[in-house]
């Protein structure tokens, strides 16, 4: 133990080109002892002491070769520190094992000692002790200084080919081994029925890092007898999708006005060929559990016609023989009846829709999706009461925002109806499949139809032939503010009319409708009880339920109690309306109770 007051000495001592090889061990058992006090560790000395040291550290470390004092100095280097010293040479990969014994392999040491050509092959020795997501990074980290580099100060050196490769292989081989033994692992179920696809299993993240950096090899590795697969999946899922992304983070660059806005495709012909075995992912043919399995294939085997559209053309009878394949193994086509609390139901059968327009030419198999779509519960359109504040700001509202089709997008709910145009689109569709939907169709599906699909003729004059009745409305809930309300006959009926409507049976409409029914001063308390109780006195002004709680409990304190009681519900808990909250705060008549 030294004074911590010559902490700085000995920094100086070290770094001294005079010290005599003598006194190295000296020093560095100096700079190395932790500080201390008759009273104990000294915190604050320890810090100058650790500050001393990491300044004289590579000047110790340059001139020290006893492995025994090397290893004293190791210790005390942070992962930082280590692997700038790596880099510069002066921690060697023989210093590997002392480095070892007290940390665990990180990419900066394996970048580090690789800059130097006779230490390629130790770096690559200790790639298979990284942990496999921190592989890819020995190559993407390779100039750690890339963002901080000066104009005058030298380019790293490129990273050398043996190690890219090794890093290649080494990020490419999880998904070569998925595809060898695609068996799912326990807790699948629960992942797939997140997933709509195999991204999740065949993400490859950093084997796709480090495709990309190396494309003028896709051909070459397309073909590989190991990872040419894997290679495969890669491109087909991820090189036209981060080729479009590119382009627009390039368009949206205010420097760079010269951009093409319709990129080149990132595959040519040739390599899209060379990919054609993995299109269909006939690794995942027989996965238990086919309802789902085939359903994700069939989902992702269409995104990626819809990433290379060329693939349309170029496999059409594989694609084609794929989907024939797919719907009876996963039963596709069975319709099951939509269970409460499902809410990824319309999801499904309209993905499904539209990945059978795209992929089958199979006219029972495209006119199964179309009965599917008819039997799909109505949209519900809502027109919202005006915002005053919107009104107030923007002065050139869209003249056309009330609009049945306009009205239809708002949530979505358009999907039915542009996958039924997807499906009308198919050469292969029976027209009266097509026509037994048109005909059960939402007016302002119809009308979606009119302004917006850009389908075949027969598919629009088909849409437009379907009668009307003269007394039928577009099928649009408006909502409108008290001042229209005040000018219709009877301003409650219309409240009732928006309350028993189809909209408050939607997820996504009905809390729009309760909101405007909530906040018009035409309701009745007979309104209220017909709303979701949680509506009334959780999402809504307090004071519209307190002046009905305060009549209501009064002077009772069972009533209250009973309140506090019932108050207790969640939001994913069945839901009861406000008048059955408050006829349970009623005591049950003595007869009732005596029975």
């Amino acid at each position: 133990m030294v004074n911590a007051r010559t902490y700085s000495l000995w920094r100086e001592l070290a770094m001294s080109e005079d010290l005599p090889k003598e006194a190295l061990k000296t020093v560095i058992e100096a700079l190395c002892t932790p500080a201390t006090t008759p009273d104990g560790f000294d915190a604050q000395a320890d810090r100058w002491r650790e500050g001393a040291l990491n300044a004289a550290l590579p000047a110790l470390l340059a001139r020290t070769s006893a492995k025994r004092l090397r290893g004293r100095l190791l210790v005390h280097a942070d992962e930082k520190a280590l692997a700038s010293l790596a880099a510069d040479g002066t921690v060697t990969a023989a210093d590997v094992p002392a480095i070892l014994r007290h940390r665990r392999v990180w990419a900066g040491l394996i970048s580090a000692l690789a800059r130097h050509p006779g230490q390629v092959d130790a770096a690559i020795a200790l790639l298979p002790r990284l942990p496999q997501h921190e592989v890819e990074q020995v190559v993407r980290d390779w100039d750690p200084d890339r963002y901080t580099r000066t104009k005058a100060a030298a380019p790293a050196p490129p990273v050398p080919q043996k190690l890219f490769d090794a890093v290649l292989e080494a990020c490419l081989a999880p998904l070569a081994a998925y595809l060898l033994h695609p068996e799912p692992e326990e807790g699948w179920e629960a992942v797939s029925a997140y997933s709509k696809d195999w991204s999740l299993e065949l993400g490859g993240r950093d084997g796709w890092a480090m495709l990309a950096r190396c494309p003028e090899r896709w051909a070459q590795l397309t073909a590989h007898p190991v990872l040419g697969a894997a290679v495969q999946h890669l491109l087909l899922d991820q090189a036209e999708t981060q080729t479009l992304e590119d382009s627009r983070l390039r368009a949206a660059d205010p420097e760079n006005e010269e951009f093409p806005a319709d990129p080149a495709p990132a595959l040519s012909e040739e390599l899209l060929r060379a990919c054609l075995p993995a299109l269909c992912l006939p690794e995942l043919a027989d996965l238990p559990t086919p309802q789902v399995t085939a359903r994700r294939t069939l989902h992702h085997i269409a995104n990626r016609v819809r990433s290379n559209p060329r693939l349309a053309d170029l496999a059409a009878d594989q694609l084609h023989a794929a989907a024939d394949a797919l719907v009876p193994r996963g039963q596709l086509l069975t319709w099951s009846d939509k269970q409460e609390g499902d809410y990824e139901f319309d999801g499904r059968v309209l993905r499904l829709a539209e990945d059978l327009a795209l992929l089958s030419a199979n006219p029972d198999h495209l006119a199964g999706a179309c009965a599917q779509l008819a039997r799909l519960d109505q949209p519900a359109v809502v027109s919202p009461t005006p915002s005053r504040t919107l009104i107030r700001v923007l002065d050139n509202a869209d003249p056309d925002h009330d609009r049945p089709a306009r009205l239809l997008e708002r949530h979505y709910e358009h999907r039915r109806v542009q996958a039924l145009t997807a499906l009308a689109a198919n050469p292969h569709i029976p027209h009266t499949a097509v026509a037994d939907v048109l005909n059960g169709l939402h007016p302002a599906e119809l009308a979606w139809i009119a302004e917006k699909a850009s389908g075949p003729d027969w598919f629009l004059a088909a849409a437009a032939a379907v009668p009307v009745s003269e007394d039928e409305d577009d099928g649009v809930v408006r909502l409108v503010d008290d001042d229209e309300l005040g000018k219709r006959p009877d301003p409650a009926a219309v409240l009732q009319s928006w309350l028993d409507s189809p909209a408050t049976g939607d997820i996504l409409s009905r809390s729009e409708v309760y909101r405007a029914v909530v906040k018009s001063r035409y309701r009745t308390l007979e309104h209220l009880r017909q709303i979701p109780a949680d509506e009334v006195l959780a999402r809504h002004e307090p004071d519209v339920a307190l002046k009905i709680l305060l009549h209501h409990c009064g002077h009772s304190t069972d009533r209250w109690e009973a309140l506090a009681a019932a108050m207790t519900f969640d939001y994913d808990d069945e839901k009861i309306t406000f008048g059955e909250l408050l006829d349970s705060l009623d005591p049950a008549p003595a007869s009732a109770q005596t029975s």
